[in-house]
């Protein structure tokens, strides 16, 4: 499909989703960038050639979440009694995290301006945060009267911790860079200059690894949430089983075992 409301490029192995509506800092509730961010996610999903997606924002801020003027004239996602504004959120918004949790791909956020609300979980939603030093988090669903409706409170606790997570949610805090780097929201901080460069880097060192291996390890990571040790134990087996199989595995074996030949 065209894209209108989001910017999508391949350099490579490596993709990049950018949000596209400085205007209204890349707020996420519209129909349109819903369906987009999907596309491109079901995009990335289906190549056999992409092995990283790197998701950012154009303009001063990564994502201000949720349209406020249409909060308050009550239209687009907003319009409608409460069944209506029910399935509002399930068919609009609530399918950006399951698009984005069903990636194979690891993916990192860019996070160059304010992340605020539906744009705090938006950053959940990845692996990796890499964080400009203009960067603000902030959990302000309440400070509106609302709670988090797009599955901030599946994402964020298990970034943070539950106790952590509580804590913004209650208060409405919103936190700088360094903050989010203290508490584990964010891996690294960078110059703003240097953000787009420094999630470029890491996202070809992530790409050097085998597709299939990539994708196995992400799939994995992602099916443990929540499981026991043992059911646990029995994905990595079966998981592994396949790896043994492939010829990425024959082939490090032999460059492993090469590089140790005596000269």
């Amino acid at each position: 499909m065209p894209y209108h409301e989001i910017l999508f490029e391949e350099q490579g192995p490596i993709a990049i989703l950018k949000l596209n509506r400085p205007d209204i800092r890349n707020a996420i509730t519209d129909q349109a960038i819903v369906d987009e961010v999907v596309d491109a996610c079901q995009r990335v999903q289906a190549s056999t050639d992409l092995r990283v997606l790197i998701l950012t924002g154009a303009g001063s801020a990564f994502s201000a979440g949720g349209n406020i003027k249409d909060m308050q004239n009550k239209t687009g996602m907003f319009a409608g009694d409460p069944g209506q504004l029910r399935e509002n959120y399930r068919k609009g918004v609530q399918r950006i995290p399951l698009a984005i949790h069903r990636l194979d791909v690891p993916t990192i956020a860019a996070v160059n301006g304010p992340a605020i609300g539906a744009g705090c979980d938006l950053t959940c939603m990845c692996d990796i945060r890499i964080a400009s030093e203009k960067a603000r988090f902030g959990e302000t669903f309440a400070a509106l009267g609302l709670i988090p409706g797009d599955g901030g409170t599946f994402f964020l606790p298990r970034v943070i911790g539950l106790s952590k997570t509580c804590e913004l949610v209650f208060t409405c805090r919103t936190i700088d860079a360094a903050e989010a780097l203290r508490i584990g929201l964010v891996s690294e901080v960078t110059s703003p200059e240097r953000l787009m460069d420094h999630c470029l880097e890491l996202a070809r060192e992530i790409a050097r690894q085998p597709a299939i291996t990539l994708r196995m390890a992400k799939r994995l990571l992602t099916l443990s949430q929540g499981k026991t040790l043992e059911e646990v134990l029995e994905l990595s087996a079966a998981f592994q089983a396949i790896c043994h199989h492939t010829p990425e595995h024959a082939l490090a074996l032999d460059a492993f075992l090469t590089r140790q030949k005596p000269g």
